[in-house]
């Protein structure tokens, strides 16, 4: 048996996910963002706190996403990637938009003075 902490389960995190748009195509991929991507996500469940572009880097597309639990983050992983939809229409788009190879996740842990909790 795996023990794990109360922290493990019960701790709310945060996804910072930092994506390079290939050459021209920022414009798009934040259309394709918040008319397609975003609200698909959102209705499997996801949250998503904030979506933003690089003022001086025209090239960058942030995002950031929060969950419950590590638990949740599996389940809400495999109702967006693996849904059918994801797989056969929207995923095939996504690389022709950004530069996959350069996605950079990164997840926090918010403080205990931070707003977000």
């Amino acid at each position: 048996m795996v023990k794990t902490t109360k922290k493990e389960i019960f701790m709310a995190f945060f996804e910072l996910r930092q994506y390079r748009t290939q050459p021209g195509q920022r414009e798009n991929w934040v259309k394709y963002m918040e008319e397609t991507i975003l609200p698909f996500q959102i209705s499997k469940g996801m949250v998503v706190i904030g979506s933003f572009v690089g003022e001086e880097e025209d090239d960058l597309y942030v995002w950031i996403r929060r969950f419950e639990s590590e638990e949740q983050r599996e389940q809400l992983y495999a109702a967006v990637y693996e849904d059918d939809r994801w797989v056969n229409e929207i995923s095939p788009r996504v690389g022709e938009l950004i530069d996959r190879s350069k996605i950079v996740v990164t997840r926090l842990e918010p403080t205990s003075r931070s707003a977000h909790q």
